[in-house]
């Protein structure tokens, strides 16, 4: 796979439109994952991984080597900036709008192998980290996301951020307390999951 998705790099970088169209599906889930995680809307996630993968390919050629992920991943997470400073200029995403987004957690398709209520009880959990995470600081959110939910190692955390590594592993320290600390609190898990005031055991 590294010896294709290089082949696949030599050509792009030469024009070749085929050849990022599918590089563009090799990471296209990957990207839209982590602008959903840090932006917590489905539009918006669409939106910033079309304009990462745009400036993807006009940047192309700036491209001279190591970690093709990680150079994607930085170009997507500052796209995901970009939307974050706009949000900050205007009003917050409407109820509706978060209306919508829990109503389309609800739509998905269930898993064949698993009952209803497992689930509805993972989409519930899963929109309820989602909510939690929204709750962190950007800097925080998005070491945490590539670190527990994208699975990179340290070392590609700071070179997707831009930041020392000692800043990488503090923020990811910090992010993942406060995020423990929220979901110990209960407010965002359903009901399941929530730990019973006296005994301190789930419900």
């Amino acid at each position: 796979m590294a010896d294709e998705e290089q082949r696949l790099i030599r050509s792009a970088q030469t024009g070749d439109l085929d050849a990022f169209n599918q590089l563009v599906r090799l990471y296209e889930t990957r990207i839209y994952n982590l602008c959903y995680r840090m932006l917590g809307d489905a539009d918006a996630a669409a939106d910033a991984t079309q304009d990462a993968f745009i400036a993807a390919f006009r940047n192309l050629r700036s491209f001279r080597g190591g970690t093709f992920k990680a150079w994607l991943l930085r170009i997507a997470t500052n796209a995901c900036y970009d939307v974050l400073r706009a949000r900050k200029r205007r009003p917050a995403v409407s109820l509706e709008r978060e209306h919508d987004e829990e109503e389309r957690h609800r739509g998905e398709l269930p898993d064949p192998g698993e009952s209803l209520d497992d689930t509805m009880v993972r989409q519930e959990l899963g929109a309820a980290i989602q909510r939690a995470l929204a709750e962190l600081p950007d800097d925080q959110r998005i070491v945490i996301i590539l670190s527990d939910i994208q699975g990179l190692a340290y070392e590609e955390i700071a070179r997707v951020t831009g930041v020392q590594l000692g800043t990488v592993k503090s923020r990811l320290s910090r992010a993942r307390a406060k995020l423990r600390d929220i979901l110990r609190a209960g407010e965002h898990l359903p009901s399941k999951f929530r730990l019973d005031d006296e005994t301190g055991a789930s419900r």
